[in-house]
């Protein structure tokens, strides 16, 4: 059995002119990250590997989550193939992962994380909201899976208000 956590990064600025891998997070970005990552403590497995986006909204994310969360830093796996938009990219980069790991934390974007959520899982969803925090469990032992599997969970800020 496999289980997958996608989280989205925070808010992020657009006040600031930069690349947009180098955007930042928001007051309310850092503030809802926090908040997110307190409620899941719980919910997530006991072993797991993670995988983030290099794009630094993702990576802050990412720090705020293993602040909270107790995971060390040097534990979070920076890919630039996560830097997508794109859901056919970021299923690449999930089957890539060894089949030795049967937990994966992914620290992504939207559209790719939404329409993989509604590709992959077992609740359509509308938006993998900012900070949004998605568990989808398969019934394979195999990264390379082909059938859906069973939404766990889907979490927002919004939730938690």
């Amino acid at each position: 059995m496999k289980e997958l956590i996608l989280i989205r990064h925070a808010k992020s600025s657009w006040e600031v002119p930069v690349k947009d891998i180098d955007r930042g997070l928001t007051c309310q970005g850092i503030k809802d990250a926090h908040s997110i990552a307190l409620h899941v403590k719980d919910l997530l497995p006991k072993s797991y590997s993670i995988w983030c986006s290099e794009a630094k909204r993702t990576s802050s994310t990412a720090l705020i989550f293993a602040q909270n969360v107790g995971f060390p830093l040097e534990s979070i796996n920076y890919k630039y193939d996560l830097y997508t938009f794109e859901c056919k990219q970021l299923e690449k980069v999930i089957k890539s992962c060894p089949n030795a790991i049967d937990n994966l934390i992914i620290f992504g974007h939207n559209n790719a994380l939404t329409d993989f959520v509604n590709k992959f899982g077992s609740v359509p969803v509308a938006n993998v909201s900012t900070a949004g925090f998605v568990a989808i469990q398969f019934e394979s032992d195999d990264w390379n899976f082909n059938k859906k599997g069973i939404t766990k969970t889907v979490l927002s800020p919004k939730d938690l208000k």
